[in-house]
């Protein structure tokens, strides 16, 4: 087996998590692949795969890139950045997934990312402070929607402990405290609005957990339509369709004689030494020509 076909069954066998994984890493790959072949043909178009998949947080250019809020969550500009949001997907959703489903862990990781994009967005439209640097602004990265996972995994189970190398034992209700608290103080850094969108993301993950502990389960109607789109890419399954010759009055009177034959010889028997004398396979005989 190939490369490619041991990273398509383990894609195809793999959980919600390993794939939101794969996606991640096959977009990074490819946006950095096409790079390379523009840098190698020193292609200078004006094209740019990067401001193409990233969400702006101008609204006139966000309307003519609607795909940008769901694209964005998966696009990533260098390696440590992939790197680190993979390690930290990787990690708390394993956590997610001893107390949830596969299919609440993808609608938290897109409704997160979602959530991120319109904090992002509003805030950038909203604060003078941005004004200057709104059209020319966007964001990208898995940030948001890991962070929505995390703190909904930890307002969940807050006192869920894991062990942090140089820090021993540590519980989840302090690593997604620590987590908002740096998000908030570094608004005023250079990036800004990735910290905007992981506090979107957090947003999201509180209110998903706190609804859904009254009972509320607020993505209901978003797993189904997922439901939806995934059963359109489902292979359907195949019909097979056979056809009997035309039996012919000498063939059919042929059969009937043959049947006829066997069952008056069963008649016979149960007349010599009663029905319970018949075997199974007789009785079936003689039940099914008797309807």
């Amino acid at each position: 087996m190939s490369i490619a076909d041991e990273l398509k069954q383990s894609f195809k066998r793999g959980s919600t998590l390993t794939k939101l994984i794969y996606i991640n890493l096959a977009v990074f790959l490819v946006v950095k692949l096409i790079g390379v072949f523009y840098f190698l043909f020193k292609i200078d178009d004006g094209f740019s795969l990067i401001s193409w998949l990233a969400v702006p947080a101008d609204l006139t250019n966000l309307i003519y890139k609607p795909w940008t809020v769901l694209s964005y969550m998966f696009l990533h500009q260098d390696f440590l950045h992939i790197l680190f949001n993979m390690l930290w997907l990787y990690w708390f959703g394993q956590i997610f997934l001893h107390y949830f489903d596969q299919k609440k862990l993808l609608s938290v990781y897109l409704l997160g990312g979602l959530s991120g994009a319109f904090i992002y967005i509003l805030t950038f439209n909203i604060f003078p402070v941005f004004r200057d640097i709104l059209p020319v602004s966007y964001a990208l990265g898995a940030s948001a929607s890991v962070i929505a996972i995390v703190i909904a995994v930890s307002v969940y189970a807050p006192n869920h402990t894991i062990h942090l190398l140089f820090f021993g034992p540590v519980k989840l209700k302090y690593i997604a405290l620590i987590t908002i608290l740096i998000d908030i103080l570094s608004i005023a850094s250079t990036n800004a609005g990735g910290h905007l969108a992981h506090l979107g993301g957090a947003m999201f993950g509180y209110f998903y957990i706190v609804q859904l502990k009254r009972g509320n389960n607020i993505t209901k109607f978003f797993d189904r339509f997922m439901d939806w789109v995934f059963s359109i890419f489902k292979p359907r399954p195949k019909i097979k369709v056979t056809y009997k010759r035309p039996v012919n009055d000498m063939d059919y009177n042929k059969t009937n004689a043959q049947k006829q034959a066997e069952i008056d010889k069963i008649l016979d028997k149960i007349a010599q030494s009663g029905y319970e004398s018949l075997s199974k396979k007789e009785k079936e005989v003689l039940f099914k020509n008797s309807k």
